[in-house]
């Protein structure tokens, strides 16, 4: 659950939900911007996909006491958060080997470093998936397409960085940035000037983009839940997560 704090609500966005709209930017970027158009639908598909660990944990929210708040996909107890990233995994590469090994090194990236014993051991079994899937693919012998794979890497995780730009900030607030997005995009593309992409709210219904490798204005639908702090008291994060009905967000990017 991707988790934004209001004064009296939490706003709540599953992270399949968040995924899709991942999608529906990739899928509004230039043809060119692909690079490498055969693979085209496998990328849109780890990018519509790569969050699909969550689709079950996300319909029943779990209270973090330590922090009196819901727990997010951050903060998610580790060795449960694992269970979901191999779920998923396993589920990605079954409809498509090159999107499963996408989302595999994505996964891998930003938790390889952890200490956790539950950590080093998912991190070696997709060493073994990322290894196995190269070789399936021809990948590992070939460094055209190894630097094709890292390039549709980032634009896997550039998409999903977009998606959680408007999950995680009030919209139309410049101000109180995520720690995520302090120096903009972290992925670098040649397309700008290796320079990172850094995004602003125009308004409460727009984004502009520094650099903007969509097609033309894209305008996505996100939908959330805003539970009510009080209700959680009255009733608990899960009844009051079930009780309360979805909302839609859209924002137009520029």
């Amino acid at each position: 659950m991707i988790i934004f704090e209001r004064e009296k609500s939490y706003i709540m966005v599953a992270q399949n939900d968040h995924a899709k709209v991942s999608k529906d930017i990739a899928q509004n970027c230039k043809e060119e911007y692909f690079f490498s158009p055969n693979r085209k639908k496998d990328v849109l598909l780890a990018v519509g996909e790569h969050d699909r660990g969550w689709i079950e944990p996300d319909t029943s929210p779990i209270w973090n006491d330590k922090k009196e708040m819901p727990y997010s996909f951050i903060d998610y107890p580790t060795d449960l958060k694992i269970s979901f990233y191999k779920k998923g995994l396993d589920e990605v590469e079954e409809m498509s080997n090159y999107a499963g090994l996408l989302c595999s090194l994505h996964y891998s990236s930003f938790i390889q470093d952890a200490g956790e014993s539950v950590v080093k051991e998912f991190w070696e079994e997709e060493k073994q998936r990322q290894n196995r899937l190269s070789d399936e693919l021809g990948i590992i012998e070939d460094e055209d397409m190894k630097e094709t794979m890292m390039y549709h890497l980032d634009l896997l995780k550039f998409s999903d960085f977009i998606s959680l730009y408007i999950c995680l900030h009030e919209p139309g607030d410049n101000k109180n940035k995520h720690s995520f997005f302090q120096n903009g995009f972290p992925q670098l593309f040649l397309f700008a000037t290796d320079k990172p992409i850094i995004a602003h709210w125009e308004s409460k219904e727009a984004v502009s983009l520094s650099f903007s490798p969509l097609n033309g204005e894209t305008e996505v639908e996100l939908p959330y839940k805003e539970v009510m702090k009080e209700q959680i008291e009255k009733d608990g994060i899960l009844q009051a997560y079930k009780d309360t009905l979805f909302s839609t967000r859209k924002v137009m990017f520029k």
